[in-house]
């Protein structure tokens, strides 16, 4: 296992965890540039000690074993489609794109050889792996709906598949009811911490029902406040013939019929414990409830990343590709629904089999 070099194309929120992760994982991985698009920003992350350029030939001459592209989520397919034209494998954040069009055209250079993943990350959750662990142990028999109010568009459809079952084999047609509603909300919290002035503001809150061709059934709840507030809960609900996942409890009958109840922790998922930070073993020591933490999130993007090695070296990638495209077809669909006030029905899509 050699070290990764890697760089950032993009100086926003996202591209400094991955610029945290390097320097809490010095001996896995090391970043050679942030690349910014003005001098301001790179001075004021050269200033937080990460090493910044404004010339993307920078990177080009350090020859990154890969680059993670983190800008704007409609800048992000044309940086990725740049990227991988100048021969570099590329680690994507979400969305991989904002169409279908261009869905179709990352899948095309897929086929031809480009080296794409996507970090979907939100299933590598230490909380959401360990639950997952348990219902593919059968824990719950054989899972037949959820409703989840975790996560937003993508990364939702990601881990519904993932709680249903469905994220082997032929990826499955659905057809999809959605709405959003308004509803007013104090802000308690935010990315750069507590806030105390008691301001209400509208928060959108998107609903949607997904129906998949195997009968099995998905709820989706999602408050755009959720991800930074103090005063709105996340919640799972997982539903087999056998057993419930709720929030952090596995509700189960075992072989001898007598029922059971197993509480999950943020524990470490098995092959990755080299990437625990001393904040994920203090949060896996006391996780009462939901609480998705930045040590959660920047240990299952270390995952994403570690499994570059592999990918890079012809194996398997760290979050299927065909799999990322479906995420976000996804959330096109969901997005269609809300307009047209009525059910839309997914339609055959490259990738799906």
């Amino acid at each position: 296992m050699k070290k990764l070099t890697f760089s950032v194309v993009g100086s926003g929120w996202r591209a400094e965890f991955y610029a945290r992760i390097a320097a809490a994982q010095p001996d896995r991985f090391k970043l050679s540039h942030i690349l910014c698009r003005s001098e301001e920003k790179a001075r004021t992350l050269r200033q937080k000690g990460f090493p910044t350029t404004t010339d993307e030939v920078d990177i080009i001459s350090a020859r990154p074993d890969f680059v993670v592209v983190a800008v704007s989520k409609g800048a992000n397919f044309e940086v990725t489609r740049r990227w991988l034209s100048l021969g570099f494998p590329v680690l994507a954040e979400t969305p991989a794109g904002c169409s279908f069009e261009e869905l179709c055209a990352l899948w095309e250079l897929a086929q031809k050889g480009a080296r794409l993943a996507v970090a979907e990350q939100y299933f590598r959750y230490p909380l959401i792996a360990a639950g997952l662990r348990e219902v593919r142990a059968g824990r719950i028999g054989e899972a037949h709906s959820v409703t989840l109010s975790l996560c937003h568009d993508y990364h939702a459809a990601s881990v519904i598949r993932r709680m249903l079952g469905m994220e082997n084999g032929p990826l499955r047609d659905f057809t999809v009811t959605a709405s959003v509603r308004e509803y007013p909300v104090e802000q308690t919290d935010s990315r750069f911490g507590l806030l105390t002035d008691g301001q209400i503001v509208q928060s959108g809150r998107v609903t949607a029902d997904f129906v998949f061709d195997n009968g099995k059934r998905a709820f989706y709840d999602f408050d755009g406040i959720q991800y930074h507030t103090r005063i709105r809960a996340r919640h799972i609900d997982l539903r087999g013939q056998r057993g419930q996942w709720y929030d952090t409890t596995i509700l189960c009958s075992d072989e001898t019929h007598t029922p059971r109840r197993l509480r999950l922790t943020a524990a470490p998922i098995p092959g990755f414990e080299a990437l625990v930070t001393p904040e994920l073993a203090e949060l896996a020591a006391w996780e009462p409830f939901v609480h998705m933490e930045n040590a959660q999130d920047e240990y299952a993007i270390a995952t994403l990343m570690d499994g570059m090695e592999a990918f890079i070296a012809g194996g398997p990638e760290p979050y299927p590709l065909r799999e990322a495209l479906e995420d976000a077809y996804t959330w096109l669909m969901m997005g269609k629904a809300i307009d047209a006030h009525a059910p839309i029905t997914s339609a055959p899509r490259p990738w799906q089999a």
